[in-house]
């Protein structure tokens, strides 16, 4: 991929292929939790992968507070960079963010979204698991199928990048320290283009119960579970994950 300098909301963006445009957004874990996405989508599309402000060391405006401030800049992107019929597929916060762009689709850039394990929501009876008090094992207990494959001892990781991910918890818990905007379900009601919500069945953070629910909430959704997958399915279970997507862009 090819690094290009970020926006004046401070994106910066790997980009590759050519076709139809398909921005792709990471979560917490930041853009290696995504790469096998983007790896597999640009053979045919034009693949657009934001590094977001205040994740890997990028800075974050002091504007960003918000997802929805992070959904605005996205857009804003979209629309400085002329780019219309584009495909938002997002995993976990990216998942959130992309839900939140679909919810401000007024100028009709945006043809349909995928959302993977995404956070956002509130839905009574799946409750939102404490990300932020879990140890480093817990979150691997919540978030993996097979966590011992996973789960690296914290200890193990070289002084910087455990620097940047604990940056990364910084802004996560900064900007989206909640997991959810109480009001964004109801306006998911008036999304009108085709959105793909695909979830791990071992998700332990947001449950497959909560992903059902996420479906149901737009006009036009369809909920795909993926089997031995955990909160990134593309990561554990990439060949079925990808299969999903590319069958659904292959019909919007």
């Amino acid at each position: 991929m090819t690094d290009i300098s970020g926006s004046p909301d401070g994106l910066v963006v790997d980009e590759a292929g050519a076709g139809r445009p398909v921005l792709v957004l990471h979560g917490g874990g930041g853009p290696r939790t995504i790469a096998p996405i983007s790896e597999r989508l640009a053979a045919g599309a034009h693949v657009l992968a934001p590094t977001l402000p205040g994740w890997n060391g990028a800075d974050r405006p002091e504007r960003l507070q918000s997802a929805a401030d992070y959904a605005d800049a996205l857009i804003d992107h979209l629309h400085r960079a002329g780019l219309e019929d584009v495909v938002v597929i997002g995993s976990s916060l990216g998942g959130w963010l992309t839900s939140e762009m679909a919810s401000r689709n007024r100028e009709g850039r945006i043809a349909a979204i995928v959302v993977i394990d995404g956070a956002g929501i509130l839905v009574e009876g799946e409750p939102i698991v404490d990300f932020f008090s879990l140890t480093p094992r817990e979150v691997a207990e919540h978030s993996w199928y097979d966590p011992d494959r996973f789960y690296v001892d914290p200890t193990a990781i070289p002084a910087d990048q455990r620097e940047l991910q604990q940056a990364n918890m910084t802004t996560m818990a900064a900007v989206f320290g909640g997991m959810n905007d109480p009001t964004l379900r109801g306006r998911l009601s008036e999304v009108r283009i085709p959105a793909l919500v695909i979830w791990g069945d071992s998700d332990r953070i947001f449950t497959p119960g909560y992903g059902r629910a996420y479906a149901d909430s737009f006009p036009d959704g369809r909920f795909e579970l993926i089997r031995d997958a955990g909160h990134l399915p593309q990561l554990e279970q990439p060949e079925a994950t990808l299969a999903l997507i590319e069958e659904f862009l292959s019909g919007v």
